[in-house]
């Protein structure tokens, strides 16, 4: 039996109030959907449970924080054996704020934040010893 059988609309109900904001209490969705907080609460574990969620994640606003530069890098590696040395390196990386595998153009797909050009260029001086990359500069965000 598949997980989306175990899922109902007041699961879903719940799953998109989390979704619109994660912070609400369990009393708060409860009113909602017409569950006690309690209620609520094991629907959340079950969603947790089935993979459903999966975790919970947090918006912010790197410019309040200065950093102001917002960059898109390609990264093509040297050789396959800089896979495992790259990942590494993204998880213990604070310029990093997004990394994806892909396949098509590039190997890795990142997106760093910076506080100006000179940490840009640090960040991508140290990239440089996994491979070569391609690097796009967000010039505003949209959503």
């Amino acid at each position: 039996m598949s997980s989306h059988e175990n899922i109902d609309e007041v699961d879903l109900r719940i799953l998109n109030s989390l979704l619109e904001d994660a912070t609400q209490s369990h009393k708060a969705i409860g009113e909602l959907v017409h569950l006690t907080g309690q209620a609520v609460g094991a629907r959340i574990r079950k969603l947790q449970d089935l993979g459903v969620i999966e975790g919970y994640t947090l918006r912010w606003n790197p410019e309040k924080l200065g950093l102001t530069i917002s960059a898109f890098i390609i990264v093509f590696l040297q050789s396959p054996e800089a896979h495992q040395s790259l990942q590494k390196y993204i998880q213990r990386t604070e310029w990093i704020t997004e990394a994806h595998r892909v396949s098509g153009e590039g190997c890795y797909w990142l997106r760093a934040q910076a506080a100006s050009t000179e940490a840009l260029t640090v960040f991508l001086d140290e990239l440089l010893q996994y491979g070569n990359y391609k690097i796009s500069i967000s010039i505003d965000r949209l959503k």
